[in-house]
């Protein structure tokens, strides 16, 4: 027994030693990253269809295919796998096609296609002439609703030079659109078996979101039909005949947004999501749960006590639930209220993110759920479970040592408790004080939470301890905590960023003499407030960010925030040169920082970054700009993407692990 027992063991070492060591991830590991999206439960509730984008190295770009999956997970099949990218799948009413949209063989728009379940290639249905934007199948699955924005035409000269810009809108310009023109986003009827398009709404105003009515009769769409919708981000609910030529009638009247329209099962009800707040800008808000007659009435609001954010509506088939995505403190978890009661029960949580929500005909709930050690993957939530459907991610995590992650609170020093995130890394000892990151989230709107966090997962795999601070401004933790930075950009934020820092220190995690902080859009932006603000961090890097905030009026698209939150330039000037302080005051800024930025970006421009890189220059502070040609707001390029982190990386390392850090720690 005993030379038995002792082979098994060294039989078993010899097997543990030919596994891989698993290592850090690295930048280049974004490469291998897959991303799941778009789940769709077929009719029969045995399938589920999903979109799979991985990175095609030689085009230097991601290529999305579709997939479907059975609803017990034994059998997963490709559906396409060509070289152009594949969007919005969906079922045909009776199951047997999935629809979805293109652009092949030549195509300048868009089309939808058709895909037979049973086998074959996919089929192209339509001849669109515009911008195809959203489609939705009939119930009887004999029309389709299309949104089709109109063809522009601006470029079609046989010269091929574009004719100028010709611009007359209040709100003129947005990321990756570029400048805006007045083309509207109509509802179409497209008839499957004929091919015959027919237009439902014409007019100034565009129309988004349709949805049928469960008889095919009716369609409930959004639209902002307010006297000019560039000046407030009101929309509301209509509802339209399925037939040309009919008026469409509005059911809601809110001053704030109305959207997101599902109807109940038997087609007496729609729920959507509306705005908390009535006013022009409602950036700082929290969407309601809400119901209203589908013949108009008055609104019940479900979710009005909760003071969280809710999200993606869905409607159970017994029309007796409506189920919730819930956005509450560093977590997503799934809820539905009981219409009767009013109750909301939880039906799946726990430290994880939720995101993505449709329902089963037979029972249950289709989502998308990531954790802190895995990326997003499918899940079917039934009688109070979770049950894992998919495993696309386990290939890309396999190799690698990821960051231990937590949550820890800290608080600011006017009292204010502040919820974050801890990533330490696996592959340094336990126990001593580190280099450490503070990577803020943008929005603000948003939160840092249990999901798997690509940005931060990547820094921690160069030996960083990474920090997320949800400081106000962030949802998760009601309304007031959301609202509190209103027009007082770089006060209460930065307040919570050193509170988080100063516990990150006091409690031996973090080395004070070698801190580091960064982040991304308003993250750039709080970026420069922090080291404007505190001399204590060595090295920043600030992507997408702004400063003299008084020179993005009319060069970014939030001409709408900027006059309801700080009012007109030439009136509050002094409003504005308060929050404009990193680049005004820019000779207290002593931190060596890497800015960046897209290009393109008409969310934040590159100006923003441009002059900050400039002061710091003319100061003498060790600085570089790196710009991503042809890249907006976010980087699209997956070799950009890999060398963004790379260049944070090295940059972090120079200054907070090289013989620099050191001789900055040992100043008297």
């Amino acid at each position: 027994m005993k030379s038995i027992f002792f082979l098994g063991l060294l039989t078993t070492s010899t097997v543990l030693a030919q596994l891989p060591a698993k290592r850090p991830m690295q930048p280049s590991d974004i490469l291998r990253l897959q991303n799941i999206a778009d789940p769709q439960v077929s009719p029969d509730g045995a399938w589920v269809a999903y979109t799979l984008s991985s990175v095609d190295k030689e085009k230097d770009k991601r290529n999305t295919d579709l997939w479907m999956i059975s609803w017990d997970g034994k059998e997963s099949v490709q559906l396409t796998s060509g070289p152009e990218s594949e969007s919005s799948p969906r079922w045909s009413p009776d199951g047997r096609y999935l629809s979805f949209v293109a652009t092949r063989n030549g195509d300048k728009d868009s089309q939808l296609w058709l895909l037979d379940r049973r086998g074959g290639e996919g089929k192209k249905i339509t001849e669109l002439k515009g911008e195809l934007e959203e489609y939705e199948w009939a119930p009887n699955g004999k029309t389709l609703a299309l949104v089709i924005r109109d063809k522009d035409y601006s470029d079609s000269a046989k010269t091929k030079v574009r004719t100028p810009y010709v611009i007359d809108r209040y709100h003129f310009k947005e990321d990756r659109k570029g400048y805006l023109d007045r083309r509207a986003a109509h509802l179409y009827l497209f008839n499957v078996e004929t091919r015959k398009l027919d237009t439902l709404t014409t007019g100034m105003f565009d129309e988004t979101s349709p949805v049928w009515s469960p008889d095919s009769k009716q369609i409930a769409f959004v639209s902002n039909r307010t006297a000019d919708p560039d000046k407030n981000e009101n929309t509301d609910l209509f509802v339209i005949d399925a037939q040309p030529k009919a008026t469409a009638k509005q059911l809601t009247n809110w001053a704030g947004y109305d959207r997101s329209p599902v109807w109940s099962p038997d087609g007496s009800q729609i729920a959507y999501l509306r705005s908390t707040a009535s006013s022009p800008f409602i950036m700082y808000d929290q969407p309601i749960l809400t119901v209203i007659p589908a013949t108009g009435g008055e609104p019940k609001l479900l979710s009005v006590t909760l003071d969280r954010p809710v999200r993606n509506p869905r409607w159970a088939p017994d029309g007796k639930t409506i189920a919730v995505l819930v956005d509450d403190d560093r977590r997503t978890y799934v809820g539905a209220y009981d219409l009767t009661s009013g109750k909301l029960d939880k039906l799946a949580g726990g430290d994880c993110a939720y995101a993505g929500l449709e329902s089963n005909p037979k029972g249950g709930w289709a989502t998308l759920m990531s954790k802190p050690q895995l990326p997003a993957e499918i899940y079917v939530v039934e009688n109070g479970n979770a049950r894992r459907l998919t495993t696309i991610q386990d290939a890309f995590v396999a190799p690698l040592l990821l960051a231990n992650v937590e949550g820890f609170t800290s608080r600011s020093k006017d009292g204010t408790q502040v919820s974050n995130m801890l990533f330490r890394p696996a592959h340094v000892p336990a126990g001593q004080k580190l280099p450490t990151i503070l990577f803020i989230h943008g929005g603000p709107v948003g939160q840092d939470n249990f999901g798997f966090d690509l940005s931060r997962q990547l820094l921690a795999g160069g030996g960083y301890v990474v920090a997320g601070v949800n400081y106000r401004g962030s949802s998760g933790r009601g309304l007031a905590f959301c609202k509190a930075i209103y027009s007082d950009w770089g006060n209460k934020e930065v307040v919570d960023i050193l509170g988080a820092t100063d516990y990150l220190v006091a409690n031996g995690i973090a080395d004070p003499a070698k801190l580091g902080i960064g982040g991304w859009s308003y993250g750039g932006i709080l970026t420069n407030y922090t080291i404007t603000t505190d001399q204590r961090f060595k090295a920043a890097a600030s992507g997408a960010g702004s400063s003299l905030q008084i020179t993005m009026y009319g060069s970014d698209q939030y001409v709408n925030q900027y006059e309801n939150e700080l009012g007109l330039p030439w009136k509050n000037t002094e409003k504005w040169l308060k929050v404009s302080y990193p680049f005004l005051k820019a000779d207290r800024i002593k931190t060596p920082t890497l800015f960046m930025g897209g290009e393109k970006d008409f969310n934040v421009p590159i100006a923003g970054s441009e002059q900050m890189y400039q002061a710091l220059k003319s100061l003498g502070v060790p600085t570089q700009l790196i710009i991503y040609p042809n890249q907006f707001h976010g980087l699209s390029v997956p070799t950009y993407q890999v060398d963004r982190f790379d260049r944070y990386l090295k940059w972090f390392d120079h200054y907070l692990k090289s013989s620099v850090a050191v001789l900055e720690a040992t100043k008297p």
